[in-house]
């Protein structure tokens, strides 16, 4: 008995020690490795960025991936973890796992689904772990912050361009609207019908305009919406005048259509994001418009938030006190959202002066002295 009262005190240094050695490990996990530990984002270099698809829009792996990752290392000083889910909610929640065991101490999430993506956030936030719902929504009060553009904006750019130039395209009582809209498990698509019925509605509910069809497209699938198009054009014996089309991808699906039909640039044909393949439909055109969204200032904006994040300073003049609330009508998130812009035939240049299309990429295969620029 007297000699394990003499070795008491070893035993307590022992435990001492290997408690302090446990929590120093749990101190440096945030780098590397799995960890449970409550961060909050702060000190954090180690950012993981989950986007959601590549099949219906180049901009993903083109543009906001290379601009994501030289916005965030220039924030954090280390480039991102990168990941895509290619369409699949269940595969980017397994990213996101991999993402946290690897240490990832903020996650920026361009979600597949907004609603499946909540459980990422849920996740993450059990772990200290900050959220940035890039692009779209993530339906979840627990989400951090939300970077993306006026949506509801880019519909209403869309319907106003319609409102503004219907009247060149109906004959007497051939003014038929087909609305072929994106995913509705991505908010985005619900925000841009939204914005397009508010300038459509009112010309729907004086009849200056018939709307014929209206649908949501899975995963803003471009050969559904090429498939849509054609089941449309056949119910009202080719019959149609406007083609409220939600992006770039589905409209040139919708073109598709449309010429097999000879009627591309008989139809007005709207789009979004400005891709290479919408731009030359433009200028070729078939397609009437686009909406621009300089998706350097979105990435610009991520990275700012980001690295106010990792410093633990004030956000507020960052999002100077925007909200977007989520579905349940109460919960508001705060926001950076940009102005997106309008483009048609008369002012593809702006797309070009910043640099976010090349001439060479624009006039590629197109004749020369395509829409006065090639």
């Amino acid at each position: 008995m007297n000699v394990f009262r003499q070795r008491k005190p070893l035993y307590a240094l022992f435990a001492t020690l290997v408690l302090t050695l446990l929590l120093s490990a749990c101190g440096n996990s945030q780098s590397g490795g799995d960890t449970n530990t409550v961060s909050n984002g702060k000190n954090c270099d180690n950012v993981a960025v989950l986007l959601p698809e590549t099949a219906t829009s180049e901009r993903w792996e083109n543009k906001d991936k290379p601009l994501l990752t030289a916005a965030i290392k220039n924030a954090v000083g280390k480039d991102p973890q990168f990941y895509n889910a290619e369409g699949q909610a269940d595969k980017q929640q397994n990213q996101a796992d991999t993402a946290l065991t690897k240490g990832a101490c903020i996650l920026v999430v361009a979600p597949f689904d907004g609603q499946a993506a909540a459980a990422i956030v849920s996740k993450a936030k059990s772990r200290g772990v900050p959220v940035v719902a890039y692009d779209r929504l993530i339906q979840s009060p627990d989400l951090s912050y939300y970077v993306s553009f006026d949506n509801v904006k880019v519909g209403e750019i869309q319907g106003q361009y319609i409102t503004e130039h219907y009247k060149d395209y109906i004959k007497g009582d051939n003014k038929n609207v087909v609305m072929i809209n994106g995913g509705q498990t991505d908010n985005n698509a619900i925000l841009f019908r939204q914005g397009a019925l508010n300038k459509l509605q009112p010309l729907f509910d004086n009849n200056s305009l018939k709307k014929v069809y209206d649908q949501y497209t899975d995963a803003w699938d471009n050969d559904k919406a090429r498939t849509e198009m054609d089941g449309a054009l056949t119910a009202q014996g080719n019959n149609v005048q406007i083609a409220y089309v939600a992006n770039d991808g589905m409209a040139n699906s919708v073109i598709a259509s449309l010429k097999a039909k000879k009627l591309n640039g008989k139809v007005l044909v709207t789009g979004q994001d400005a891709t290479v393949a919408g731009l030359q439909n433009i200028l070729l055109g078939d397609q009437m418009m686009t909406v621009y969204k300089a998706i350097s200032k979105e990435a610009q904006a991520t990275a700012d938030i980001v690295k106010a994040i990792k410093e633990g300073t004030d956000t507020a003049s960052i999002t100077k006190g925007a909200t977007t609330k989520l579905s349940d009508g109460n919960t508001a998130i705060p926001s950076i959202l940009e102005e997106p812009v309008a483009i048609d035939k008369s002012n593809v240049s702006i797309v070009l002066n910043d640099n976010y299309v090349t001439k060479d990429d624009l006039c590629k295969g197109l004749p020369a002295g395509t829409g006065g620029i090639c």
